[in-house]
């Protein structure tokens, strides 16, 4: 299984959610010149979110997660200095669909030092 996790800053919670370029192969196909894929991910309670993650047509491709993700900022109450972890693995042997799951992980602080982080569900 595959990883990603990310400390949110301002802009992952006010505009969109970027991503590591790595991350750009786990997903469905950008073939064809289409700078933007769709996809889903589940999350703890097993909700399904729909995201769109889309890359710049030119230059360096700077992957930003956009469609569906702030919707999940807001209903996970997440802020700045939370986390989110996003997770998938292939479905089956040889296919090329992946199963996605995403967690978001609430910072913890004691007397204003960060302590750990406890994941939402």
């Amino acid at each position: 299984m595959a990883r990603f996790s990310k400390a949110l800053r301002k802009t992952d919670i006010k505009k969109r959610l970027s991503v590591p370029t790595g991350f750009l192969s786990s997903l469905p196909s950008f073939n064809g010149g289409v700078h933007a894929v769709d996809f889903q991910a589940v999350d703890g309670s097993g909700r399904v979110w729909a995201f769109r993650c889309s890359i710049r047509k030119k230059g360096h491709p700077k992957p930003v997660i956009s469609k569906g993700w702030l919707a999940f900022v807001h209903s996970k109450s997440l802020k700045v200095g939370d986390k989110v972890q996003f997770s998938w693995e292939k479905n089956e042997a040889g296919a090329k669909t992946h199963a996605y799951k995403i967690r978001g992980e609430k910072e913890i602080k004691i007397f204003g030092a960060v302590f750990g982080y406890a994941p939402i569900i």
